[in-house]
This record gives structure tokens, sequence and C-alpha cells, in this order.
């Protein structure tokens, strides 16, 4: 942390519902603090707009983490509430979020997804930066097995995020389309000065992991000297991991980052308790097990953005 500025500068990685969580928590602790977003979503409305517009960036995931980040007042929550709503119906606006449109609607008058979003975030007030993980859309490919029942022993190649959350059988590999795609320049530079690099929670396959599949992407994560921090999710995902284990996410995320060394990892007693191998798995990774109830009083599977905050400014000494 800088001697003139004691909040940490963090960067949150993920997508969806699970990098929602951490930003709304994050943002209790830090106003230094920029989400990387993955941009591979292929269903809903951002499918629809990647359809008919093949060079637009998915902005539904983008969306969902400028609402997180939305001013903590009445005309902040209005605002989130607004880029979240849909239009009903089953015409051609039917399904669409409006903050996907929007969304959108700038990137077509500027001609640039970063200017387009930095000019989203000072309309709506937002608490940090927003940024997409590469420059282009992607596409995720899985190799499954299983996913024909007719043959249950062999791989079956998945494309497209949705078919892969959506995939019967165990995912064995993951891998984005193209191989090499560029990383963002301000991601790379939000990197090399953060404090704290925060990976999950959210879905393993698609939010959490294809952020380490973009070469420049994990070359600057695993050489940064920021801490780094990975929040498990409550309970395995009914989609892609249905069948694993706390330590199971950890073993799967070193297949595809050798290199990637942590400092900490969170988990709440719910899904830490009765697995004996987190421990080891954790510290093969050279990394600190923070065991912590972390979800929310109902027994919902949501992270407690308060509980959370707890979590994060007590491994960030705040």
């Amino acid at each position: 942390m800088s001697p003139f500025n004691p909040l940490p500068s963090v960067v949150a990685f993920g997508g969806g519902h699970g990098l929602s969580a951490s930003l709304s928590a994050l943002r209790q602790v830090t106003t230094r603090l920029t989400a990387v977003v993955t941009v591979a979503d292929d269903g809903g409305s951002s499918g629809r707009l990647r359809a008919e517009f093949p060079s637009l960036l998915p902005p539904g995931d983008l969306r969902m983490a400028l609402a997180a980040l939305c001013g903590d007042d009445e005309v902040g929550r209005s605002w989130s509430t607004a880029l979240q709503a849909r239009f009903p119906g089953e015409g051609p606006l039917g399904g669409h979020s409006i903050g996907n449109l929007l969304i959108a609607s700038l990137w077509q008058q500027l001609d640039d997804p970063i200017a387009g979003l930095d000019t989203l975030a000072a309309m709506l007030y937002v608490e940090g930066r927003v940024l997409p993980m590469s420059s282009i859309p992607l596409v995720i490919e899985a190799d499954v097995i299983g996913a024909d029942p007719d043959r249950p022993d062999e791989r079956t190649v998945v494309v497209g995020q949705e078919a892969v959350a959506l995939a019967v059988g165990e995912i064995a590999d993951v891998r984005l389309v193209p191989a090499d795609p560029p990383a963002v320049p301000e991601v790379l530079a939000a990197v090399a000065r953060a404090d704290y690099l925060v990976l999950g929670p959210g879905s393993w396959y698609s939010s959490v992991i294809p952020h380490l599949l973009v070469p420049e992407l994990v070359q600057a994560i695993t050489a940064s000297r920021a801490r780094k921090v990975l929040t498990l999710n409550l309970v395995p995902t009914e989609d892609e991991t249905p069948a694993y284990t706390a330590s199971r996410h950890i073993e799967v995320l070193a297949e595809h980052a050798p290199e990637l060394r942590l400092d900490v990892v969170v988990a709440d007693p719910s899904f830490a308790d009765g697995d004996p191998h987190l421990g080891t798995f954790v510290a093969s990774l050279g990394a600190e097990l923070v065991v912590a109830p972390v979800r929310m009083r109902d027994g919902s599977a949501r992270h407690d953005p308060l509980l959370l905050a707890s979590v994060y400014a007590g491994i960030m000494g705040l």
C-alpha cells in the first residue's frame, strides 16, 4: 500500500454472480478497486447481442460488475436496479437487459470498449473501475467425459460457455478460442500496481479459470508481488462442478495454472469442514487457509457481503 493512501489497491477477477459478490464485499474495505471480467458469455441477452454483432464483447458480466459498484445511496441503488432490469415479453427486446443495451450503444458510439465502460462508470458514479480481461470476445471449449450417455467413457468437445455450464458429464479440460487472446493493457497495468489480487468465487470453469488461460494475464498475475487471495464457493455448483470437493477446486486450478502460487485461500466452514485434504492442497500452492463464516445467515448458497468484507479486511490488515 502506498504511504500516501492507506487503502489497498485490489484487482478482483471473475464473472457473473460470483464476481458481484466479491465486489460487494471488497467495496466495503477499499475504493481502489478494479474488476476484471470474463468475456466468453454466449447465453441470454449477451449471446443474442454477440450473434447480431460478432465483434461485440458480451456485456452481461461487465454490467453485473458495474451494478455491484454503483454508489451505495438511493441514486446509486436505483441505477444498479435499472442496469439489471430486463424488457418483458417475447418481442425483439424481450429478455434483453437494459444495462446490456446501454453498454452496447456506448461501444457503438465510442468504438472503444474501455472508453465506453469508463464513460458509463462515470455516469453512474461507480466506485472503482470495470475492465474486460481481453479486448476481443472469446469462446470457451471443454473436453467433457460422459457428455454422450451412449459413450460414457469418451471425451466430447463442448463449445460455448452456456453449453459447458449445462453439459452432462465431467469436465476434463477447458480452453479459450482463440488460445492466445490479447490482454487489455489497462488490466495488466492494474495487476502490476495492485496490493492484492482476488480470484473467485464463481463458476470454476467459466468465471475463474478463464483468467488463467490468457497467457499475458496469467504471466502478469504470477509475476505480481501482490498478495493473491482465492475465495472458494460455498457449495459445489449445480452446473460445472456438482461433485467437486473444496480440495478438488484447488487441484483443478493448479492443473490449469501450474505456476500460480497463492497467499490466502478463504473457505466457509460449510464447504471446508469434512474435507481432510483441503489444507494439504492449499499448502501445496504456498497459501494459508482461512476458514471463516462468509455465508448468508438464511442458509442460502450466497456470500454475505459484510461477513466476506470482514474476512478481506482481516487479510489486508485493515
